[in-house]
Parts: structure tokens; C-alpha cells; sequence
């Protein structure tokens, strides 16, 4: 019987009694992100007033990992609804600077909770602020962004050896919530969709056994909280990383998503619904944690491009007409697309980042900007899944639009059309957005060496 080629490395590395996995340093970094004071929550339009509590603290995260050839990583997480590039950017940019990190060893990822302040310029087009609201919303995102900083630093300042080891369970409760009705697509329940409820699991331990980290993602929306919830959460995910880090004291927990775009939490709508989904994932990476997971190795390798996805075509007069519209938000979005053309720069293009980091010929994580739906994992995998394993992340360097598949695009509905209003974007993409975007996804995996 032929095994996979990444089977035979998996029994090569299990019959070593050390393993390549020895050969890692790893390091960890984190710093409570909670606002102060009250503060506009993220992600539902239809919220009016700023938050009014916090049921549990946000945080950034960090986990840096250097091989046995010194190259580096780090991998950032954040309890926010995302991270645009006006923040990541300058980050990165000074995580070079005074750490010799190339762009593409810093990868920055969010949960995306719907309970979590708004950051920057990340859907601020949602909403009509005052200048007081506004104000705390810029304020916080200089938080964010040394936070982001610190947290790096000390993890860079933390490095250690280190074993790593990766593993997969399987979640339950995300759902496709593209539902087909006689009048289109809507935001609903639809169990027939497409889902893949892989949880992936990295743990990372010290020498002894000891763990020291664990990084888990899921493909599902941070929503079981909805827009008449104001207090401050991680949603589900912060639920796991608490139920996971009172399991292991002294141990950090790092969640991310995967491609959720099109994936909510079902049932959902009460807190303890949240509790419970956070605490039946962290179940099952307990389980993963402790069954036989395959030693990761070196080297390092990584990769980052910036593509850039078309547009349909746009004309001033189809914004003007939406002057006379009814929706507020349709028609400050539509000032705002005029305001765009006044200034003789109407928005074609929108910039996308795309990202791998390689662990030898162990795993590869691939990391994708924006909101994307489901149906790039499930080609991504089939694609690149079956000779060695491989992660595919959402939500990853800047969260500007969602990013729809070709099938999403032409069935229409909120993702690849209603969304772009909040986004501050100027309508749907091209019909090329999906192989542009798999386009570049071989670039960069080609670059580490898939």
C-alpha cells in the first residue's frame, strides 16, 4: 500500500526519539486589549450606542518560533472583529526595523467578534459616529497597534525550546447561513450548504511535556451574540481560550478563523449559547491535545504577496441615483463613492494580501485577507491538502471586504454585494475575484516550496 509522502515523514519522525520538533525555540507574548471606557462594538449595523460592560477580558497574543537555522516567526492573534493594514502595516514595518522581520514572518490574525470595539478604519463606514465616539475609536486603535508591538516584542524576548505537534478535531456547530428563498439568497440557516468543521490543532510544549501554547481556528462567524448585545466578549472563541487556559494554567490559547465568511453559529442569540459553543471546541481540542499529533519541523519558511482584486465596473450615475434611496447606510455610502469620484479616484481595485508559512514538509499555514467564504478552503485543500497538511486562514493582515467565491459572486446576497456598503467598498467584485485570488495562493506556496 503507498502512504502519502507526508505519512512516511509522520513515521520517520514518530520512530525518532526526539524528533525534528526539538530543534524549535518558541516564545509568547500577550497584553489585555479591554477598553477602558465605553466604546462603539463592531460588526451590526443596527447597534446605536456604545458598549455597556465587558462579560470577559480582550486580548492580543503572540507566539514567536525560531528553527534550528535561526529563521523566524510570529504569529499574532487579537480579540477584535479584524485588523486593517493601517494598522498592521505599520506594525510589521517596525517589527522590521528592530527585529529584522521580513513582512512575510509576521502574520497577524483576528477572531473576529461581533462584540469587540470597532478598530480604525476596519467597517467604519457601518456607522454614523459623533466626533466623541470617533475619537475613542481612533484612540483605541493606537492601543491596538502597540499592543500588537509589545506583545511580538515579548514573545520574541521569550524564546525557548520548544516541541510542536499538529492534529485535527472536528467542530459542531457552524452552519452555511447562505439560505436560498424565492426571493434570493438571505442571511438565515442552511443546513445543505457547504461547511467543513475541521478544527486544527498546534500544540506547542516545552521539552519536559510541559504545554506553553496551543493555537486552534475554526470556520465559523464569532455571531452567537447578536446586535442587541452591547456588552464587550471574544463570543465563542474567547469562551475556548478561557475554558483552555484555566485547564492549563500558564499556558496561552490562540484562536483564529478560518474561511467563515459564509459560516454562523447555530443555534445562537443568548450568552450561554456562546459559552457553550466556546466551551464544546475547547472539549474537543482537549481531546486532540491529548491524543497522538505529528511533530512539526523545520525550516521555516515564508512568503507574502499583495494581489489586487478587480472591481465590476462603476459608473458616477449609479451612485447618484442612490442619493434618493431610503437606507441611510446606502446613502452615505453613496456620498461617500461620489466624494471618491470628485477627487478623480474612483475605486477599481482593492488591494489583497496573501500569505504562507511553511513548517518544513510538516504542515504549511496559508493565510488569506478579508472575509472569505467558505469554498476556498474546501478548493484549497483538494488542491493542496492531500500530500501534506495544510491550514487555511481567513482574516489574516488586513479584513477590508468579504471575498466571495465565483459561485457566491453570481448567486448575489449579502456577502458578495449588501456587505460592500459597510466595507466602504464600491459593489461587487469582477467575476475573475476567485481565480485571482488562487492565483496568487500559488505564487506563495510555490515560493515556500509546495
Amino acid at each position: 500500500m503507498r502512504r502519502a509522502p507526508w505519512a512516511l515523514s509522520l513515521v520517520a519522525a514518530c520512530l525518532s526519539p526526539l524528533g525534528a520538533a526539538e530543534a524549535f525555540r518558541a516564545g509568547i507574548g500577550r497584553v489585555k486589549i479591554t477598553p477602558q471606557e465605553p466604546i462603539w462594538l463592531s460588526g451590526y449595523a443596527a447597534r446605536n450606542r456604545p458598549s455597556e460592560g465587558v462579560v470577559h477580558d480582550l486580548w492580543v497574543k503572540a507566539l514567536a518560533l525560531e528553527d534550528s537555522r535561526r529563521n523566524r516567526v510570529v504569529i499574532l492573534g487579537a480579540d477584535l472583529i479584524g485588523l486593517p493594514r493601517a494598522i498592521t502595516d505599520p506594525v510589521a514595518a517596525r517589527l522590521q526595523k528592530e527585529y529584522g522581520l521580513e513582512r512575510a514572518r509576521v502574520l497577524f490574525t483576528a477572531t473576529h467578534t461581533h462584540s469587540g470595539p470597532v478598530v480604525r478604519s476596519n467597517l467604519t463606514a457601518m456607522y454614523d459616529l459623533d466626533a466623541e465616539n470617533a475619537r475613542r475609536i481612533q484612540q483605541y486603535g493606537d492601543v491596538v497597534a502597540q499592543a500588537l508591538f509589545d506583545a511580538a516584542a515579548a514573545a520574541l524576548g521569550d524564546l525557548k525550546p520548544a516541541r510542536l505537534f499538529f492534529g485535527t478535531g472536528r467542530g459542531s456547530f457552524a452552519i452555511n447561513r447562505r439560505e436560498p428563498t424565492p426571493k434570493g439568497i438571505r442571511l438565515g440557516v442552511n443546513p445543505s450548504g457547504p461547511t467543513d468543521h475541521t478544527v486544527p490543532v498546534i500544540k506547542i510544549t516545552a521539552p519536559d511535556g510541559s504545554l506553553r501554547a496551543v493555537l486552534f481556528a475554526y470556520a465559523c462567524h464569532n455571531t452567537t451574540l447578536g446586535q442587541d448585545f452591547y456588552r464587550i466578549s471574544g463570543d465563542y472563541s474567547g469562551f475556548a481560550q478561557l475554558a483552555l487556559e484555566n485547564k492549563h494554567p500558564g499556558a496561552t490559547a490562540i484562536f483564529f478563523m478560518l474561511c467563515g465568511g459564509d459560516q454562523n453559529p447555530h443555534p445562537r442569540g443568548t450568552l450561554e449559547l456562546a459559552r457553550q459553543h466556546g466551551e464544546g471546541l475547547a472539549a474537543e481540542v482537549e481531546r486532540v491535545l491529548a491524543g497522538e499529533m505529528k511533530p512539526l519541523e523545520g525550516p521555516l519558511r515564508a512568503a507574502f504577496l499583495m494581489t489586487d482584486l478587480r472591481f465590476a465596473p462603476h459608473t458616477r450615475d449609479m451612485f447618484e441615483q442612490r442619493l434618493k434611496d431610503t437606507n441611510p447606510h446606502r446613502v452615505r455610502h453613496a456620498r461617500l463613492m461620489l466624494k471618491a469620484y470628485d477627487e478623480q479616484r474612483p475605486i477599481r481595485t482593492a488591494p489583497y494580501p496573501v500569505q504562507a508559512i511553511r513548517f518544513g514538509r510538516s504542515l504549511t499555514l496559508l493565510a488569506l485577507g478579508g472575509e472569505v467564504v467558505i469554498d476556498y478552503q474546501l478548493r484549497l485543500q483538494k488542491e493542496y491538502g492531500s500530500r501534506e497538511p495544510l491550514i487555511v486562514a481567513g482574516y489574516a493582515n488586513d479584513v477590508a471586504f468579504y471575498v466571495p467565491s465565483l459561485r457566491v459572486l453570481k448567486e448575489g446576497g449579502y456577502e458578495p454585494v449588501d456587505s460592500m456598503i459597510y466595507y466602504g467598498m464600491p459593489g461587487p467584485f469582477d467575476e475573475d475575484v476567485e481565480e485571482r485570488v488562487v492565483n496568487a495562493v500559488r505564487q506563495v506556496m510555490k515560493r515556500v516550496g509546495r
